[in-house]
């Protein structure tokens, strides 16, 4: 599965993050990730000290990535609706939903501080740069001073992640494009300065 050019640690990292999106920390057993990896129990415990240090490189990969992700769309040229919209609409395996976001209702992940926390930083991270964002907007004239940066950040997460639940809960990804949709139209037509 795994490209034999990787490393033993990478693949068992790269199976962890793999098996707790679709599994969850319960879910995901040592045994399980060595399978997934091609690695011997003595290769992961070699590498990690158990499953909780593990995942928690795991969570640390999938985190950085999906901010490299986010960054790409929100960085790039246009004003800050063009910008909020890349990153609204960039694509998105949506029915197997965030796996930051879905990490948030493994209650093994939420009940550990050192594994919640890449979690809930990113989550804050992503708020702070659409705020930003929005800030900008505001400054340039291109939205409308009364919006409020912190407000328009959150509301654009709460939009992404319930997406990503109310795709899954109805096996179609209808909900998730109609919420994202919405949140344009609303920030296009009251944005406005």
């Amino acid at each position: 599965m795994y490209s034999e050019l990787m490393s033993t640690p990478e693949r068992l990292i790269e199976a962890t993050r793999e098996l707790l999106w679709e599994r969850g920390y319960v879910g995901t057993s040592p045994k399980a990730i060595q399978q997934q990896a091609g690695a011997g129990q003595g290769s992961m415990y070699h590498h990690f000290t158990g499953k909780p240090d593990l995942a928690l490189a795991a969570i640390r990969r999938t985190a950085e990535e999906m901010r490299a992700t986010a960054e790409a769309a929100l960085s790039g040229e246009g004003t800050a609706y063009e910008r909020i919209s890349a990153y609204l609409l960039r694509e998105r395996d949506v029915l197997r939903g965030c796996p930051v976001g879905r990490l948030t209702m493994d209650p093994d992940v939420i009940a550990s501080d050192e594994l919640r926390a890449p979690v809930d930083e990113t989550l804050d991270w992503l708020r702070g740069r659409l705020a930003t964002i929005v800030q900008e907007g505001r400054e340039r004239g291109e939205l409308s001073t009364a919006l409020v940066p912190a407000e328009i950040a959150a509301t654009i997460v709460a939009t992404v992640q319930g997406g990503y639940v109310l795709a899954r809960a109805s096996g179609s990804t209808a909900a998730f494009d109609a919420g994202v949709r919405g949140l344009l139209t609303l920030l296009r037509t009251t944005g406005r300065a």
